[in-house]
């Protein structure tokens, strides 16, 4: 039996152009992120299987995680996020770290779940955080950048939107206003978090089941959902308006819509899925018809390190998916035209292969990257396989172009050919080169 072709369910081959265009998006990451001073870390795939059995939650360890025992007897894990992994890191060198620490990383990550539009099991993703400021502005900080990076592609900010919460402030009200014990407040926590995936009936229905008969006598419920339903802090109730962690949204929206981020919004019914967030939460929402859902997210989580048990550091960051991003720049029409790597294609007359070799020495020293073709077939042949590589210059080496030192240079794209001197084609290369990434 023949083997199949297909890459492993839920992953994908990267052939050149699919590299080409990862390398454009993570190029554009980097860079954004550098500029505001975030350096790049890594670290293995391969993590203990009890590092994201502390705070992760459930749902990932027990149902999406590439969890096995090693031939050493030792539960392992394909890493399914970076967090716990960045926490790992500052806590084994907690004292010696110069803080506030601005870093960043494009993991590799893994995770057993059905695979669906904007959701692959094997995905990148950006990770940026902040280590050691547990002010406001640290998180206004994370929020810029990820309001930076969607510009950065080119992205008006009506198309995207950025929904804000505060992990606390849902706390409060479930347990405090609501009267929900631990256990309850945990579940219709997740509950919420799944909200937008149901229909409203089935919502209400799963938090009346969470509830005690004298909640439900003394209307939980239909508090909750009214508190769920405001659209902005003022249609909150006019007591939770005065509570700390709602004036802290109010601050962060207040400074956010000041600097021009007006598509900064409240959001009572964002959570984030994992449970070791703590403070202020956000996502950036595409606004598109077509894709109109959630691209990435993060928020504050000062408790991860101090598992490591060392003194908490506090901590807020945020990771976006290379899946999720990749389908806004294509429903935005975003992503721009990209040219191979190879600028020339070498096309070899006759027997000339040791004498080219100057020449096309000549070109590369002056930085244009050069393809030669060693196959021996006719000139035609060779300038279909450059078209068909889509690289843009093919340059004639024969005998007579070696004696005269004047060559072919033909423009695939104009089918503009001339002649000229080995300095003068590595000029008009790398000159064309820089205008067509202007493009």
């Amino acid at each position: 039996m023949a083997l199949s072709t297909q890459p492993y369910k839920g992953a994908r081959d990267f052939y050149p152009e699919d590299k080409r265009l990862q390398k454009y998006i993570f190029g554009k990451l980097r860079e954004t992120v550098e500029r505001w001073g975030y350096e790049e870390y890594d670290a293995p795939i391969l993590e203990p299987l009890d590092l994201y059995l502390a705070k992760t939650g459930d749902e990932i360890v027990n149902e999406q995680t590439y969890a096995f025992e090693d031939r050493g007897g030792r539960k392992v894990a394909i890493r399914p996020e970076m967090t716990p992994t960045v926490s790992r890191m500052v806590a084994a060198r907690r004292q010696e770290l110069a803080y506030p620490l601005r870093w960043y990383s494009i993991p590799n990550l893994w995770r057993y779940e059905r695979p669906q539009h904007g959701r692959l099991r094997e995905h990148w993703q950006l990770n940026v955080d902040m280590f050691g400021v547990d002010r406001l502005e640290a998180d206004m900080e994370l929020i810029q950048i990820a309001d930076a990076i969607m510009r950065n592609f080119g992205a008006r900010r009506s198309m995207f939107k950025i929904r804000l919460n505060n992990r606390r402030f849902v706390d409060y009200v479930l347990q405090k206003v609501l009267q929900f014990d631990h256990v309850q407040s945990y579940s219709v926590a997740k509950l919420i978090d799944r909200m937008h995936k149901m229909e409203r009936d089935t919502f209400v229905t799963q938090l009346d089941a969470l509830c005690t008969p004298s909640q439900r006598e003394g209307g939980t419920v239909e508090r909750l959902l009214k508190i769920l339903s405001a659209q902005r802090i003022s249609s909150l109730p006019e007591e939770l308006q005065s509570h700390e962690t709602v004036r802290e949204l109010q601050v962060a929206l207040e400074r956010l819509h000041d600097l021009g981020l007006i598509h900064v919004e409240f959001d009572p019914t964002l959570m984030r899925g994992f449970d070791y967030y703590t403070g202020l939460v956000f996502e950036v929402f595409d606004t598109h018809p077509d894709n109109n859902r959630s691209l990435f997210g993060g928020g504050r989580y000062d408790g991860l390190v101090g598992l490591f048990g060392v003194e908490p550091v506090p901590t807020v960051g945020f990771g976006m998916g290379d899946v999720t991003l990749g389908d806004f720049l294509k429903v935005h029409e975003l992503l721009p035209t990209l040219h191979p790597e190879t600028r020339v294609y070498a096309a070899l007359i006759g027997n000339v292969a040791k004498d080219a070799q100057r020449v096309i020495q000549d070109l590369r020293k002056e930085g244009v990257n050069v393809a030669v073709d060693i196959s021996g077939r006719s000139i035609d042949k060779q300038f279909k396989t450059a078209d068909k590589k889509g690289i843009p210059y093919v340059l004639v080496i024969g005998e007579q172009e070696l004696s005269s030192e004047q060559f072919t240079l033909k423009d695939l794209r104009t089918g503009n050919e001339e002649k000229h001197s080995i300095e003068r084609i590595a000029t008009i290369v790398q000159d064309h080169r820089h205008a067509d990434d202007e493009l």
